[in-house]
């Protein structure tokens, strides 16, 4: 990258960082249900994700009207069964965001590598 590239109008916006998907606990859902192509029950995601009953069925209200999430409500036997699973566009959604994270990344990366060679110009062949 030249330091062209570094000085671009919102260059280091990151537009694809959706305070949707952003947020700790539904990195956490979105992330445990994308390892879990069938979906998990809600007290598999209580678990999974260190949450109250209360605490991810509120993120899972956010995350379904966003249209990433689709919460089933069945029953198993004569007990309530509540899934949760990414919807196609979910999915999609969330792979995106992980590219953009995937950037700031990179660009911190390259950041601090081009920092550390500025302070320690000796070592930078090291």
């Amino acid at each position: 990258m030249n330091d062209s590239d570094d000085t671009a109008a919102g260059r280091f916006a990151y537009e694809g960082l959706d305070r949707v998907l952003h947020e700790k606990a539904r990195l956490g859902i979105l992330t445990a249900l994308l390892t879990h192509a069938d979906g998990l029950s809600f007290g598999d995601l209580v678990r999974l994700c260190d949450l109250t009953d209360g605490n991810l069925s509120r993120h899972l209200d956010v995350l379904s009207e966003a249209g990433l999430v689709k919460v089933t409500k069945a029953f198993a036997g004569r007990r309530p069964l509540t899934t949760c699973a990414l919807t196609a566009h979910g999915r999609k959604r969330f792979r995106e965001y992980l590219l953009e994270l995937e950037q700031v990344i990179r660009d911190a990366a390259t950041q601090t590598s081009a920092a550390s060679a500025k302070a320690n110009p000796g070592l930078a062949g090291a």
